[in-house]
């Protein structure tokens, strides 16, 4: 039982086994994680806060699932992916009909910097386990938030600084 409820939060509920882009399809739960935090009605500060503790424990999770599925970072492990798809979207007003485009454009961006993973990225792949795992995902969501934030700004947004948070 164990097991299995490891794998199914591990896979992204079985997102995971997507024949094709299962990184992609995978960082779908991202999205109503994301909407969550916004939601939920606390500050910026403290979605942060949530966004690093979904982080680390995604760290054990994507450790112990690597270690059922047999494989160094097995490409059916997302929890990585949706875990930290909601840093991207951090401070961004995505939740409006107004500015609901930024929620594509965030998804598409982190996909892309998850793919070319900028240095530190690509070094912190190489570590074992769960660590290596998890950190290239979270520097490459660290990178899509400062270029979605770019996007914002340069489409007429106020920049976050400007928001008196």
């Amino acid at each position: 039982m164990k097991k299995k409820l490891i794998l199914f939060f591990a896979t992204g509920g079985g997102l995971g086994y997507a024949p094709v882009a299962s990184g992609t399809v995978g960082s779908l739960p991202g999205i109503p994680l994301a909407a969550l935090l916004v939601f939920s009605g606390i500050g910026l500060l403290w979605q942060a806060v949530v966004c690093l503790l979904l982080t680390v424990l995604a760290i054990p999770l994507c450790s112990v699932a690597e270690g059922y599925l047999g494989r160094k970072d097995d490409g059916r492990i997302v929890a990585d992916e949706y875990l930290t798809f909601p840093i991207c979207l951090l401070g961004l007003p995505w939740m409006t009909m107004e500015h609901i485009w930024l929620l594509p454009v965030g998804f598409v961006v982190v996909r892309i910097c998850d793919i070319i993973k900028p240095p530190p990225a690509r070094q912190f792949q190489e570590l074992h386990g769960g660590t290596g795992i998890v950190l290239d995902d979270f520097f490459a969501s660290i990178y899509a938030l400062l270029i979605n934030h770019a996007i914002w700004i340069i489409s007429g947004g106020s920049p976050i600084w400007h928001s008196g948070i």
